[in-house]
């Protein structure tokens, strides 16, 4: 792509030109052709507009329209398609007068026939700047007009298309050099991009920006009408820069183990030693690279890289990045010391977070570590787990004021005054102390709850006046909540519940974890018996994408090992055939989208960590975890096809998949094959078990399993052939390939051996 010219073409860097002549961009094809709800700038179809009225009064009377355009009985001034979808982020803008498509062929077909660019707009349900852009111009009714006028317009919500995000947003990078939601985009009819951003201001000066959303908006139409060939032709050069970037690269040798530790080091030299974490402002948890730093400092001993985590997790947990009154933890931090966060809540961190807690109390021995992650599991069931089974996506960083207005982060903050209304004076003055409660605040006039001073040593009075704000705080109007339940996420959070439940031996978690694998396997699927991506309210739809198998895979395999119930392993097992052959390339590694998905520009197959790790990588570990418990040498073949595949770009540019470096961790470590076997009372385990639980040895797979499980299931796993219990009780076995140490029921000799290392 010619640097700078596309933006000269669609006079973004010096035209001063107007609004173009309707005619000039339509075809011959009239708007009649084409039925349109009522919204400015089109004429309305009776058909459509009753169909339409007919969906929103079936919403009930509880439904509150979310929009600024109301009528004097309350209902919306405006409705469009987007009542008909089940997205909470589409519905979010099912009132906007912009004449909304949701993704699909009636809208490029539009497009076409009239012969005008698409305006595809790009974001979530509980994403801040995605509200801020709504109510600045999709609410905008003069900025509606223009866009129904001039462009077809097209809503995504990315949770629910994260292949369409994840297309589109690559063209926004190569455009702009970042990305963010919203992400908006202005395509041919064709689906090729020319023009890609993020958020933008409304109007000329507004935010300080230079030219607003309606005069870009007005400049790419004037563009598209005159420049049309160059345009076209930037378009096309963009969607084959696409092509490029995108295109998986041959495969190379396997990474070695010296990756591993290079690029921890790497990692490392942009370590915050004042306030923990990597880099500046914003800063976010980041997980997968928490967990890298974890493995290295237990295989090298590097005791730098075991303090970066350390401080890091302190940190976290010290912060406002982390909701004190309620548990959880908020999306990322806008400063560079977690004080002050944007305050939506999502599932998929604090899963997440959860695993990298409890693997920081294995590695250190820090028992807050432990009881953070426990926190972070009990607002997760508390407050995200659908009466079904599986866990809501997330919570919005708005909310409502007293006043009505929509504040980010208000139910979440407090003052002194609000402190006193709750508690007794003198707790309230001590607990403004712990938390820097201040009169002038450090967020909008109001505290955020942090620890300024670190942990209290008085636990119990703090949770106690911590339970009272809670209450309180419950008077308040809440955050909206994405109530969809998507598979990938919920993947994650069984792996939270299952491990939580094998590092505290607490069977009630495990049991929060086995209903959720329950709702995955019996409601996340569709007539045909195929995963899909979400549920909401009953309804399945969008089949499933590699992140959806592999994470519930992994699921599956975290739940298996905590219960030693066998029927996690078999439909891990019938999961991952499915997985191989929707997904699987032949040349190593998976492919995003299923073979009988939707054909997009591209195909992409995802190797990078963004907010949550790439399929790929999870499903290396997982076949590296299904190959050790079956000995299945062709799962193992292609676990490490799976590395070749990404080997040229895991060498090139590893920081950015320090989740797949991982599994590459457990490929070269060779995984420990732990077998317990009792006489069939579980509790006879107990005492090797608590030796387990407090062990960081994330390169093993577990059984454990009564004498009589172990003879029954010797053929499907070979693990347990020959294995019994030597003695009384339970008896541990700690293999290498096949390969064993001495049988012990002895807890001390179980240590030491969990404790050999294999150096890096």
């Amino acid at each position: 792509m010619r640097g700078g010219q596309l933006l000269l073409l669609l006079g973004l860097a010096s035209c001063q030109c107007g609004p173009q002549d309707r005619d000039v961009v339509e075809s011959d094809v009239t708007e009649s052709a084409h039925p349109d709800p009522a919204v400015p700038g089109v004429d309305a179809d009776e058909a459509l507009v009753a169909r339409l009225t007919e969906a929103l009064e079936a919403k009930g009377e509880d439904y509150e329209p979310r929009t600024e355009h109301l009528e004097a009985d309350g209902s919306p001034t405006y409705t469009n398609r987007l009542i008909l979808e089940g997205s909470p982020y589409l519905l979010q803008h099912a009132h906007n007068p912009v004449n909304w498509f949701a993704w699909g062929d009636e809208a490029f077909e539009r497009a076409k026939a009239l012969d005008r660019p698409v305006f595809l707009s790009v974001g979530y349900s509980t994403c801040h700047w995605c509200h801020v852009m709504e109510r600045e111009s999709f609410e905008d009714e003069e900025i509606a007009r223009f866009i129904n006028e001039h462009f077809v317009p097209i809503k995504v919500d990315r949770e629910e298309r994260p292949d369409v995000d994840s297309l589109y947003m690559t063209a926004v990078q190569l455009l702009t050099r970042r990305g963010g939601w919203p992400m908006t985009v202005v395509m041919t009819p064709e689906g090729e991009p020319f023009f890609g951003g993020t958020y933008f201001p409304a109007r000329d000066g507004d935010r300080g920006a230079h030219r607003g959303f309606l005069s870009i908006l007005r400049q790419l139409s004037t563009a598209y009408a005159e420049n049309r060939d160059e345009v076209l032709e930037d378009a096309a050069r963009v969607s084959q820069r696409m092509q490029e970037v995108s295109r998986p690269r041959p495969p190379a040798d396997v990474p070695g183990e010296a990756l591993i530790a290079q690029t921890s080091r790497q990692l490392m030299r942009g370590f915050d030693p004042r306030h923990g974490g990597w880099g500046r402002a914003p800063k976010f948890p980041q997980p997968s690279r928490l967990g890298l730093l974890l493995r290295f400092a237990r295989r090298s001993g590097d005791a730098d890289a075991r303090e970066q985590v350390t401080k890091t997790l302190h940190a976290m947990a010290d912060g406002g990045l982390r909701d004190h009154v309620g548990g959880g933890f908020h999306r990322y931090s806008t400063d560079a010391h977690w004080l002050v966060p944007h305050f939506e809540k999502m599932l998929y961190d604090n899963a997440q977070l959860v695993v990298a807690y409890l693997e920081g109390w294995q590695l250190t021995g820090e028992a807050r570590f432990r009881e953070v992650a426990l926190e972070t599991l009990r607002y997760l069931l508390r407050e995200m787990q659908a009466p079904a089974g599986g866990f809501y996506s997330a919570t919005d960083a708005d909310s409502p004021t007293p006043s009505g207005e929509r504040e980010e982060g208000w139910f979440f903050t407090w003052t002194p005054d609000e402190l006193a209304a709750v508690l007794p004076a003198e707790d309230a003055e001590w607990l403004g102390e712990v938390h820097g409660v201040t009169p002038r605040g450090n967020f909008e006039g109001r505290s955020i709850l942090f620890l300024p001073n670190g942990p209290t040593d008085d636990p119990a009075r703090l949770e106690a006046a911590h339970q009272k704000l809670y209450a309180a705080r419950a008077d308040r109007p809440p955050p909206l909540r994405d109530d969809k339940v998507v598979t990938s996420w919920n993947g994650l959070t069984i792996s939270a519940f299952a491990r939580g439940a094998l590092a505290t031996g607490d069977d009630s978690l495990a049991a929060v974890g086995i209903r959720a694998a329950d709702h995955a396997l019996r409601v996340a699927v569709d007539a045909d018996g195929r995963l899909v991506r979400r549920v909401l309210g009953g309804d399945a739809r969008q089949r499933a994408f590699l992140e959806d198998y592999a994470f519930l895979i992994r699921g599956l395999l975290d739940l298996h090992e905590a219960t030693g119930e066998t029927r996690w392993l078999t439909e891990a097992r019938r999961l991952q055939a499915e997985q191989d052959r929707l997904f699987g390339d032949e040349a190593g590694g998976y492919w995003r989208s299923p073979s009988d998905g939707e054909a997009l520009l591209l195909r992409d197959k995802p190797g990078d960590d963004g907010a949550i790790p790439s399929g790929n990588a999870i499903a290396a570990d997982n076949l590296l975890r299904l190959a050790a418990l079956g000995e299945d040498a062709e799962l193992q073949q292609r676990a490490e096809r799976l590395f070749a595949a990404f080997g040229a770009d895991l060498t090139e540019r590893a920081l950015g998949a320090t989740r797949m470096l991982q599994s590459l961790d457990r490929l070269h470590d060779t995984a420990r094959e732990v077998v317990i076997v009792h006489e069939g009372d579980r509790s006879k385990a107990e005492p090797l078990l608590a030796v387990l639980r407090r062990t960081f040895l994330p390169n093993r797979v577990l059984l454990v399993v009564s004498e009589s499980e172990a003879t029954a299931l010797a053929a499907s796993v070979p693990l347990l052939e020959g294995k019994r219990v030597m003695g009384e009780g339970a008896t541990a076995y700690v293999c290498e390939r096949g390969r064993c140490e001495r049988p012990t029921n002895d807890p001390a000799v179980f240590a030491e051996q969990l404790a050999q290392v294999r150096p890096l």
